[in-house]
């Protein structure tokens, strides 16, 4: 069997659909997963797979510009795709420019790996979350239940279209997730953790397991001594520590050119070139960070990733564009063209979104909270991209008095309105951090990343107790 990184792209010239675009997705992958539940392994997965997607592009007087044909195959048989090429072409009736010449070899890119996760046996991975659990279990006898997971996948695509390009990338991505419930008197907390990247099982020494599990059964356990946040609109303090769910969900997915186009992200519509928040903000989503989940060298459309600053010193430069949305609005992509597989279609993503550091000190900007709310561990959230309304659990929070970090809360929400809450953020720190996921938009899942500096809101909406 061929490998894919053994393909001559000039083979497979006459899989590619006439039309005035079109593409080969060419894709392998191997991947793996274990779930560790009870105390025992729980769910056991592995598996590879090998297809292609094929795409055609027609120019029409449609709202979207272009009149889109998509097919796909299991396996790499450059005669069986030629075949469903036709089939595409068919039903575009019309004749295609000339076709550029493929090269005979692709642009390659990799990300380094140490260690790759195949080569690591499965019983020492058992034997890891097995230690991880048991460790748990003794040290926090309140712990009902410890769920921990290990995931694997490597993927390498090859993408070749009718302008001639063949652009090769390989990626492996490695991951470790914890969540954590606790019980008191019938009363249930939970604290959860997850690292990731795109690297191999040298992550794991760069990050240990154990201990992030534990500070994620730490926080569960010392939920069940914590009073319920208060709820009513005050100060906010959304720490470094906490992540970037705030701006993935509150604001990211409305910057994604789809959603605007569709109109379902109402707020950003011709708003390029206007202020969207104040002038010391700025937001970036780049692909080429070293390591992120969310990383690539080509988007999985062929084009070459750079970093994308969507808002610059407070006003909105542009949005998250694969090759479709770029052409209706013309301009090119941006390469922000992601898919989960080469059975799906690449459609506008994030990668690595983060708020740029600000300049304010960190420690400062709690001690001038005043009586509010410091968010420490973001939690899972929902948002409405044709309102922007979003709610998000608080993992971790902390009730600050005169400045002072008084004590724990637990059962705390933060509720608003994306793009106001975008424009009322009045500090920025120094500082830093990050969180990581798999992002899911119309039935496709993608690995990103997403930061933030710790910031200040001056009135949110949160949701605990009311007295």
């Amino acid at each position: 069997m061929t490998r894919l990184s053994d393909v001559d792209p000039r083979a497979w010239a006459q899989a590619l659909p006439a039309a005035d675009y079109a593409e080969a997705y060419l894709e392998e992958s191997w991947s793996a997963s274990l779930h560790f539940e009870d105390s025992r392994p729980e769910d056991i997965a592995s598996g590879s797979d090998r297809g292609v997607g094929l795409r055609l592009l027609r120019r029409s007087q449609g709202p979207a510009g272009f009149e889109t044909r998509f097919g796909s195959l299991n396996g790499l048989d450059p005669a069986a795709a030629a075949k469903l090429s036709r089939r595409l072409a068919d039903h575009a009736a019309a004749q295609p420019p000339s076709r550029r010449e493929l090269p005979a070899s692709a642009e390659r890119a990799s990300h380094p790996v140490l260690i790759r996760p195949e080569d690591v046996g499965l019983d020492r991975k058992i034997a890891l979350l097995a230690e991880v659990d048991r460790t748990l279990r003794a040290e926090f006898p309140q712990l009902r239940q410890v769920s921990l997971t290990l995931g694997e996948r490597r993927k390498a695509f090859l993408l070749l279209n009718s302008d001639g390009e063949a652009r090769y990338e390989e990626r492996t991505h490695t991951l470790f997730a914890a969540s954590i419930t606790a019980e008191k008197d019938g009363m249930l907390q939970t604290g959860h953790e997850v690292i990731g990247g795109i690297k191999g099982w040298e992550l794991f020494s760069e990050h240990e397991p154990l201990r992030l599990a534990r500070g994620a059964a730490a926080r569960a356990v010392a939920k069940l001594d914590a009073p319920r946040a208060k709820a009513g609109e005050m100060p906010v303090v959304l720490a470094a520590s906490a992540g970037g769910t705030f701006v993935h969900e509150a604001i990211g997915h409305s910057l994604e050119a789809d959603h605007v186009q569709e109109g379902s992200s109402p707020a950003y519509k011709g708003m390029v070139g206007k202020a969207v928040a104040a002038p010391f903000l700025s937001i970036v989503d780049d692909p080429t960070l070293p390591f992120q989940r969310g990383s690539y060298v080509f988007d999985d459309e062929g084009a070459r990733a750079r970093p994308v600053a969507v808002v610059k010193d407070g006003v909105l430069q542009e949005y998250l564009y694969d090759r479709v949305t770029a052409a209706k609005d013309g301009l090119p992509s941006n390469a922000h063209g992601r898919r989960e597989s080469y059975r799906h279609r690449p459609i506008p993503r994030m990668a690595n979104l983060y708020i740029v550091p600000g300049k304010d000190d960190p420690a400062l900007m709690v001690k001038e909270l005043g009586n509010g709310l410091l968010v420490t561990r973001m939690g899972g959230g929902q948002v409405n991209t044709a309102t922007g309304e979003f709610v998000f659990e608080v993992d971790e929070g902390f009730w600050v008095q005169d400045g002072k970090v008084s004590h724990r809360v637990r059962d705390a929400n933060l509720l608003g309105v994306g793009p106001e809450t975008l424009k009322s953020i009045d500090r920025l720190g120094w500082d830093i951090g990050w969180g990581i996921g798999t992002c899911g938009k119309d039935g496709q899942g993608v690995p990103v990343s997403d930061g933030q500096p710790t910031m200040r809101i001056p009135r949110m909406l949160v949701g605990g107790r009311h007295d």
